[in-house]
């Protein structure tokens, strides 16, 4: 559409009607309006999608875990080739995708998060030059189904574009498994540090056997761990032709520096200079709330995000043990996932040194856990009261989606308040 293409008066009444709902949604308080913009530019142009990415280069990044993050590491090291188009707020499924092709019409290159799920179609409408595969493990079984399910939807979702190529983890098992098949592929070794759900081969039923970072199964010997074009240590990145580059982030985790490192490889795969997208990724901080830092009364307040037992760990792995105070929130609404079994999957018994306060909607389901855990814990629901009864200083907050959010506004409620008093002091 920015070849100077005759736009289709079906898609010019829908990308008018998207402006005037964004516009009445910024207008009623209800919000920026992308998501009501795309719901209603797809509902009178289901082809849109189509039409918006045509003629532009695109990668797409998916995963249970890191996409948000990846997918502004991917821009952020693609930004040497032009405007990129991307989701500012993780907007994922179609709707979101479809308000930032909107909203960065003249953009010739797109790096967008995508849903698991929804990674087979959305594939077809952009055709897409590179795939971003970073890893697959349970995530809301009401909502996703059996994660091997996922996977087979992803390996015929690949079988249909033969000349894209994917940036596959070669760590992870069910990533590998559907991208071993593809014709183009680029290996890297991201990571994976849980591995509950890859026990068995999602190919044959057997075993995987694991040897250090190795691993095959034991019912096919040709699939195992593929040999990675890219990884990375606790200082450099590593790539194809001996490429080597200190790499220094932002953004918290071992996890990140997988993500960075799947970031590059993209970012390059498309024609970026390697030095110069490993520089990109590091400028990347907080993203759409994670990683932020809040000061609130005499607390200064760091958040993180989890929102599966895959992402629970790692992010469990990124809690400054050193900090004055811990606060765990956790809902179950229907965007988190209402079956909270999962809890009982992740390694609470982490916390034997550091007092934990246990909040959210849920908070009684989390302080039964924590109880068996024997992590020494009180139980306040309103996550900024538990935030009120740490001990002045540092407070980590780690919360599940909607609690993420929820305190995300509260947050800045109050960050507003404590402005306009000190503003009102001075005047």
């Amino acid at each position: 559409m920015s070849d100077g293409t005759r736009v289709p008066l079906r898609t010019t009444l829908a990308l008018s009607a998207a402006s005037a709902a964004r516009w009445a949604s910024r207008t009623a308080g209800r919000g920026k309006g992308s998501m009501i913009g795309g719901l209603v530019a797809a509902k009178i142009d289901p082809n849109i999608m189509d039409r918006l990415a045509a003629g532009k280069r695109t990668a797409l990044v998916t995963g249970t875990n890191g996409k948000s993050t990846t997918t502004r590491m991917t821009a952020a090291a693609l930004s040497e080739l032009g405007e990129v188009a991307t989701q500012a707020d993780g907007a994922n499924m179609d709707a979101g995708i479809i308000a930032t092709l909107t909203l960065h019409r003249a953009a010739q290159i797109c790096a967008l998060e995508v849903d698991e799920l929804h990674v087979p179609h959305v594939s077809d409408a952009v055709d897409p030059e590179v795939l971003v595969m970073l890893n697959l493990s349970r995530d809301q079984l009401d909502r996703v189904g059996e994660i091997n399910m996922i996977e087979r939807r992803l390996r015929e979702g690949i079988s249909r574009h033969p000349s894209m190529t994917i940036v596959a983890n070669c760590d992870d098992v069910l990533v590998t498994s559907a991208a071993f098949d593809a014709s183009e592929v680029v290996w890297v070794a991201a990571g994976a540090s849980w591995v509950g759900d890859s026990v068995s081969c999602p190919r044959t039923g057997e075993p995987i056997i694991r040897s250090g970072v190795d691993w095959y199964s034991s019912g096919d010997e040709g699939f195992r761990r593929p040999t990675p074009d890219w990884w990375f240590d606790d200082e450099n990145i590593h790539g194809p032709d001996g490429f080597v580059a200190p790499m220094t982030l932002s953004v918290p985790g071992r996890a990140n520096r997988g993500n960075a490192t799947q970031a590059v490889a993209a970012a390059v795969a498309m024609g970026a200079d390697p030095a110069k997208a490993v520089a990109a990724v590091g400028t990347v901080g907080e993203v759409a709330g994670r990683y932020g830092t809040h000061q609130v009364g005499n607390h200064s307040v760091r958040t993180l995000l989890a929102k599966n037992p895959a992402g629970w760990q790692e992010a469990l792995s990124m809690i400054d043990q050193d900090a004055d105070g811990l606060v765990i929130a956790v809902n179950g609404q229907v965007p988190d996932g209402e079956d909270l079994s999962w809890l009982w999957d992740v390694r609470f018994e982490a916390f034997e040194t550091m007092k934990v306060v246990a909040a959210g909607e849920r908070a009684a389901d989390l302080s039964v856990r924590l109880l068996y855990a024997g992590a020494e814990h009180t139980t306040i629901p309103e996550p900024m009261k538990a935030i009120a009864s740490c001990p002045p200083g540092r407070v980590e907050v780690l919360a599940n989606y909607t609690a993420f959010r929820d305190l995300g506004v509260a947050l800045e409620r109050a960050e507003r308040a404590r402005g306009a008093d000190l503003k009102g002091a001075g005047s």
